[in-house]
């Protein structure tokens, strides 16, 4: 079991996020575009029919865990394993219908001093502090994201139909974080209950920022495949490996 010293603070490995609950949506973006934009990390996205990427938009909020209580903005995109040597997008999808492929964190924008130190020096995720209003218990889920004064996005999400699936099944895949020119994988465990999912369901008004730019030269917003909230959800994260 290894040991991180962050602000002065002791943070024993494996960390455990007790609870958690979270609403996102998974866009189709042109795939070029968001090769492209990940290309700093060395990793490639994986290329899904009509040559579109699965780029994901999420709101967490950590109610009880080591890291202690904080929200959070995600940005993501599926990409292929490290250790993946081939492609083609039957591969792609087999990689993604089997839970082979990875997840890389582009953007996690945090409002907790703590986690935002924790996250870069533990696992090189791109944290950044930034301002957060959220609404995890409207009949619509609602996060509105502003950094330095300008709009990111304002998000919501309308919960769909209960997802059957047995308690305490767990789900295992690597993310992937790229800080200071290095990338780092790092395997976490992901145990959710109360699961909702639909077809469309979210409505995306993206600001001026850095960040909304990024994502509107995606095409978003648009059409949304699916969408789903989680009512609960206990993680374990391990000591990231740089590639």
């Amino acid at each position: 079991m290894s040991t991180h010293t962050v602000l002065g603070r002791e943070v024993e490995m494996p960390v455990r996020i007790r609870s958690a609950r979270a609403f996102m949506a998974s866009y189709r973006v042109p795939a070029d575009a968001a090769q492209r934009l990940i290309e700093y990390s060395g990793l490639r996205v994986l290329r899904l029919p009509r040559e579109r990427a699965l780029c994901t938009i999420l709101f967490v909020d950590y109610i009880d865990g080591d890291l202690g209580p904080y929200n959070e903005f995600g940005v993501s995109f599926m990409v292929r394993h490290h250790t993946e040597t081939g492609g083609g997008r039957f591969r792609d999808l087999r990689a993604l219908a089997t839970g082979k492929a990875g997840v890389f964190i582009h953007h996690l924008p945090v409002d907790g001093e703590f986690t935002l130190a924790a996250g870069r020096e533990i696992w090189g995720f791109p944290k950044i502090i930034a301002d957060f209003q959220t609404d995890h218990e409207a009949p619509v889920r609602r996060g509105t994201l502003s950094h330095d004064g300008s709009l990111i996005a304002d998000f919501s999400v309308r919960p769909g139909l209960a997802t059957p699936g047995r308690r305490g099944a767990g789900t295992s895949f690597d993310a992937y974080s790229h800080i200071d020119g290095v990338t780092r994988c790092t395997t976490w465990e992901m145990e959710p209950s109360g699961m909702r999912a639909r077809l469309g369901g979210a409505e995306l008004r993206l600001g001026d920022h850095p960040i909304a730019k990024e994502l509107a030269a995606l095409g978003l917003p648009t059409r949304v495949p699916m969408t789903s909230t989680v009512d609960r959800l206990v993680m374990t994260f391990q000591d990231a490996t740089a590639l």
